[in-house]
C-alpha cells in the first residue's frame, strides 16, 4: 500500500487521528519530552496554518505529508484541480507527473494530483477534529466555531471536487464513513447554520490584528457559495438560490459608509488599480484591499514559506526576463489559453503582442521595458486596449527567445510557456512601494472569499431563482470597479459565466463555475486540449467530479468509487 506519512512537531496531535485507510499515520515528535509542549494559542494558529503551510520547517523539510512537499499544500492542490484543465490556463510541461491526464480530461483513480488534494483535506480535518475534541470547554465558543468553520471549508471542497467525503467528526481510531451528495450538503448547511451565531460578528477580524481569522462574514460567504451550487451538489434535489441571496445580503448589509466593514477595492495607488492591489504582497496591510477580502489564507515571505501557496502562483506564472517580475525564482509554468484571452478580446488577435522582429538578444530589464513601450505591447497596453483593469496579461518581449514569441494558441501540442499570454495577476510587489520580505517567497495573502464574489453570487442566484434581471446592478458594480468600458446590459448565462472568468481567473474556482453552468463536460463549450484534441472535444459527464483515490477504495471498506471510474 502506498503510504502517506503525516508528521508534526506537536507530539499529541495525531495519536488517535482521522485514520483514512489511504493513509498510515506515522506520528513523529521532534520534542524528546514525553509530555506535549505546546500552547493552545499555538494549536489554534496551526489550524489556520494547514491552509498555507506544508510542514514544520518552511518550504521543505519535516513535511505534513510525505512525497514532494511542494505539491502537498492546500492552495496548490485545490488550484490544480480547479484550473489546469479549464479554459483559463494550462501547464507548460506536459511530461510532469500526472499533468497530461489533467490537461486532457483523461485522469483516473490513480492520478497523483487527485490523490494529493484528497490527502491534504483529510490531514486538515484530522487536526480540526483533534483540536475541537480536546479544546471544547477550554476555549470560548467563538474560537471553537472558527475551527469548525475551517473543518466545514475542507468538507466543502470534498463535496465540490469528489461529491463525497470520508466523514468523521470524532478524534479516535474508527474509520470514517462515506457521506455524499445531498447528505453532505445538508450537513454543511446545518453545520454552518449552527456555528454562525457563535462566531465573532461580521467583519470583526477585518483588521491588522486579526486579519486571516474567520468571523461570521467568512461563514456567510461559504454558505452563499454552497447554496449557489446546491442544485449541482444535490443532483437537483435542492435549489437553495433564495438562501444564497439571503446570505449575500447579510454580508452586503455591512458595505458602505455607515457599516464600513467591507467594500470593493477601488482606489488606485502608485499606478496599481484597485483590482490589482488585491493580489499584491501587501494585501494584508493595505486598508483598501483588506476591505474587500472577507477571508484570506495568510502568507509571508519570511515567516510562512511554502512552494504550495501564493509563491506557487507568482513563480509558476513568471518567465525570466519579464519586466516588473516580483520573484527571483521564475518557474515559467502557466500560460493563458486563447479562450481566456477572448474574455477580454473577443477577437483574440487584437491583444497587443510582440513579433519575432521585436525580440532582443540578452536584453536588460530597462531595454525590455523600453521595447514594450515603443511597440505598445506591455501589460499597460493590454489593459488599455481591453478597457478593463482585470486584463492582467503580458505579451511583450520579456522572456522571449530568438525567433520565438508568445502565441495565442499552442497549436497541435503544448511545448512550453510561450504557448500563450503570461499571467501577471499574482504579484509579490507591494502597492505602497515598500520592499517585499523575500524575493523568492510570496507575501501575498490568498483571498478565499472576497466581496466581488458576493455581488456576482447574488446576481446569479436571482437569475437562477426566477430569471430576474435585478442582479444587473451587482454585475455592473463589479465591472465599474474594473473600469470596464463594455458593461453588461442584461443578465443571462453567457454574461454571468464570462464575468466569473474575468473577475476570478486564476483564483482556483473555474472548474466549479463551468460545472454549474453545464459547460465543463460535454461538447457545448470547447477549448484547446479539452478531451485531448487540439481544438477541444466533448468529454463524458462523469468527469464533472474526481475519482476517489485507489488507496482509499482499497483500504477503507466504507468508501465507494464514483461512477465510471
Amino acid at each position: 500500500m502506498k503510504k502517506i506519512f503525516i508528521t508534526t512537531a506537536m507530539a499529541s496531535v495525531l495519536c488517535m487521528g482521522f485514520v483514512s485507510c489511504a493513509d498510515e499515520l506515522n506520528i513523529k515528535s521532534i520534542d524528546p519530552q514525553s509530555t506535549p509542549t505546546y500552547t493552545v494559542e499555538g494549536l489554534l494558529a496551526k489550524q489556520y496554518a494547514t491552509l498555507g503551510l506544508t510542514g514544520q520547517k518552511g518550504p521543505a523539510g519535516s513535511a505534513d505529508l510525505s512525497g514532494d512537499e511542494g505539491e502537498s499544500g492546500f492552495i496548490r492542490t485545490i488550484f490544480n484541480l480547479q484550473e489546469l484543465m479549464t479554459d483559463e490556463t494550462a501547464w507548460a510541461y506536459q511530461a510532469d507527473n500526472a499533468i497530461a491526464p489533467i490537461t486532457n480530461f483523461s485522469w483516473n483513480s490513480g492520478n497523483d494530483r487527485v490523490n494529493w488534494a484528497y490527502q491534504r483535506l483529510i490531514f486538515n480535518i484530522t487536526l480540526y477534529n483533534q483540536f475541537i475534541a480536546e479544546q471544547s470547554g477550554s476555549l470560548s465558543e467563538d474560537q471553537i466555531a472558527e475551527v469548525r468553520f475551517l473543518r466545514a471549508l475542507n468538507y466543502y471542497y470534498f463535496l465540490d471536487l469528489y461529491r463525497k467525503a470520508p466523514f468523521k467528526l470524532t478524534f479516535d481510531d474508527s474509520l470514517p464513513t462515506e457521506k455524499k451528495g445531498k447528505d453532505l450538503y445538508d450537513w454543511l448547511d446545518n453545520e454552518l447554520t449552527t456555528i454562525e451565531p457563535l462566531m465573532a460578528e461580521v467583519g470583526a477580524y477585518n483588521n491588522k490584528e486579526n486579519f486571516g481569522r474567520a468571523d461570521r462574514g467568512a461563514a456567510y460567504a461559504l454558505h452563499a457559495r454552497l447554496a449557489l451550487n446546491s442544485e449541482v451538489y444535490t443532483e437537483g434535489k435542492v435549489k437553495d438560490y433564495q438562501k444564497a441571496i439571503d446570505y449575500c445580503d447579510k454580508i452586503l448589509n455591512n458595505v458602505g459608509e455607515g457599516a464600513g466593514k467591507y467594500d470593493l477595492c477601488r482606489v488606485e495607488k502608485n499606478g496599481y488599480s484597485g483590482y490589482q492591489q488585491l493580489f499584491m504582497g501587501d494585501n494584508d496591510c493595505n486598508p483598501d484591499a483588506m476591505k474587500e477580502i472577507i477571508f484570506p489564507i495568510r502568507q509571508d515571505g519570511l515567516k510562512a514559506r511554502a512552494y504550495a501557496g501564493t509563491t506557487y502562483l507568482v513563480s509558476a506564472a513568471t518567465i525570466g526576463g519579464m519586466p516588473y517580475a516580483s520573484t527571483g525564482d521564475p518557474w515559467k509554468c502557466f500560460f493563458a489559453r486563447e479562450n481566456m484571452v477572448e474574455k477580454f478580446f473577443p477577437n483574440k488577435n487584437d491583444i497587443p503582442k510582440a513579433t519575432v522582429d521585436d525580440v532582443l538578444k540578452n536584453p536588460s530589464k530597462e531595454q525590455v521595458i523600453a521595447k514594450d513601450s515603443e511597440k505598445k505591447i506591455g501589460t499597460a497596453d493590454v489593459i488599455a486596449k481591453a478597457k478593463d483593469d482585470r486584463a492582467l496579461l503580458y505579451m511583450g518581449v520579456g522572456g522571449c527567445e530568438e525567433g520565438k514569441v508568445r502565441t495565442i494558441n499552442p497549436g497541435k501540442a503544448i511545448t512550453g510557456p510561450l504557448n500563450g499570454a503570461s499571467f501577471v495577476k499574482w504579484s509579490n510587489l507591494h502597492a505602497d512601494g515598500s520592499t517585499q520580505h523575500d524575493q523568492n517567497y510570496s507575501d501575498t495573502d490568498f483571498p478565499v472569499f472576497r466581496l466581488a464574489e458576493i455581488y456576482l453570487t447574488r446576481a446569479e442566484a436571482k437569475y437562477r431563482l426566477n430569471g430576474s434581471q435585478d442582479g444587473l446592478a451587482d454585475i455592473q458594480l463589479v465591472q465599474d470597479r474594473a473600469n470596464r468600458a463594455s458593461k453588461a446590459t442584461s443578465v443571462n448565462e453567457q454574461t454571468l459565466i464570462d464575468e466569473w472568468c474575468r473577475e476570478f481567473f486564476m483564483e482556483g474556482r473555474r472548474r466549479s463555475d463551468l460545472v454549474r453552468f453545464g459547460l465543463y463536460t460535454g461538447s457545448k463549450y470547447l477549448w484547446s486540449f479539452k478531451g485531448g484534441a487540439e481544438k477541444g472535444a466533448g468529454v463524458p459527464s462523469y468527469y464533472n467530479i474526481y475519482p476517489i483515490p485507489d488507496n482509499e477504495i482499497k483500504n477503507n471498506p466504507n468508501m465507494t468509487q464514483n461512477p465510471k471510474y
